[in-house]
């Protein structure tokens, strides 16, 4: 890995699950690092939880949705990681509230970039702008393909990833200067948790281990380690001739009751409360007429998404874990802080 610059690198969304991670690596190679919250009342929790050396991470105030802070931000940095964007728990009632502040903000903050001089910019965008919309059936994915503007059934989540992630390159190329721009496209991230502000990814695990689902309806996700997806970005940051790249970061595609079987497999009573038999796809169309988590799977139900990141670990070297031990790690932890009762 070369060596880290002299000057800063901003990591956008402090607080959140892949950026703790993150910020933890960068420092831990030298780098500065200029991190924003929302509010700098959250500075001191957010720096307990890095535990990290203080005296090289400073934090600013920006929020995706207002022009205030990115600059100071951005300030003397050569480098950006842009990690913030909005991760709901549930379904919006409007969808602008999920696309506005991801594709917006990204704007926003690459302005800030630019005009900072800042060489190199890594945004986090998803598979969920690569992967969705073909319905049900075996597909196989690469950094060439994009999820359909129009994709039938598409949520306010997806949407805003594809949109985001488009706008941010279309700007790079007309008014972007000389900032060597690629993307981030992780699948569902897991792994371990620190505290009671984890990721909405990590949901999946929480509700199959609280038997939240009494049954597991036929749809599943790409699992990638939220350890690895930071070090994806690190490499990301540091490597040679990044213009324009895309980077898949996923491991195998998981049915719910893929994963469900690994936390019973692994965790013995803990998992007690795993439900193991499958829901009929009739039920979740049925379902999907008055809920809207139910509505929001019901396009994807009986796809297989292949998200091949062979281009990352050829491009990057990149080596990410097994995914059965992100799967338990992630649900360890839950247990381990009570967020998931024994």
């Amino acid at each position: 890995m070369p060596v880290a610059p002299k000057t800063p690198v901003l990591v956008t969304g402090g607080s959140g699950y892949i950026a703790g991670f993150l910020i933890r690596q960068l420092l831990a190679d030298g780098w500065t690092v200029h991190t924003t919250v929302r509010s700098l009342a959250r500075e001191a929790a957010v720096r307990r939880l890095l535990a990290v050396d203080d005296t090289r991470l400073k934090f600013f105030a920006a929020d995706l949705m207002h022009d205030a802070g990115w600059a100071e931000a951005a300030a003397g940095c050569s480098h950006v990681a842009h990690l913030a964007s909005p991760l709901p728990a549930g379904v919006p009632k409007h969808a602008d509230e999920l696309i506005v502040p991801a594709r917006d903000g990204a704007l926003r903050v690459l302005r800030a970039a630019r005009d900072a001089g800042v060489r190199r910019f890594v945004m986090t965008s998803s598979v969920a702008a690569i992967a969705y919309g073909r319905g049900r059936g075996e597909h196989h994915f690469t950094e060439a393909d994009w999820t359909p503007d129009d994709a039938r059934g598409a949520t306010p989540y997806i949407r805003s990833k594809a949109i985001a992630e488009r706008a941010a390159r279309d700007w790079v190329a007309r008014e972007g200067g000389g900032i060597e721009f690629c993307s981030i496209n992780p699948s569902v991230v897991l792994g371990p948790v620190w505290s009671r502000d984890y990721s909405a990814s990590v949901v999946i695990v929480k509700k199959l281990l609280q038997g939240a689902l009494p049954a597991l309806p036929d749809i599943g996700f790409g699992v990638v380690d939220v350890r690895d997806v930071a070090d994806l970005h690190l490499r990301a940051l540091v490597a040679p001739n990044m213009v324009g790249e895309r980077f898949i970061a996923s491991g195998p595609f998981m049915k719910l009751r893929d994963i469900a079987a690994v936390l019973k497999r692994e965790l013995g009573d803990d998992a007690r409360r795993v439900p193991t038999r499958g829901v009929p796809d009739a039920v979740v169309r049925l379902a999907a007429l008055f809920n809207p988590l139910a509505r929001a799977v019901v396009s994807e139900l009986g796809a297989v998404r292949h998200q091949d990141a062979s281009h990352a670990k050829a491009v990057l070297g990149w080596v990410p874990r097994p995914v059965d031990e992100s799967i338990v790690d992630a649900a360890r932890s839950l247990l381990a802080l009570g967020i998931v009762k024994r």
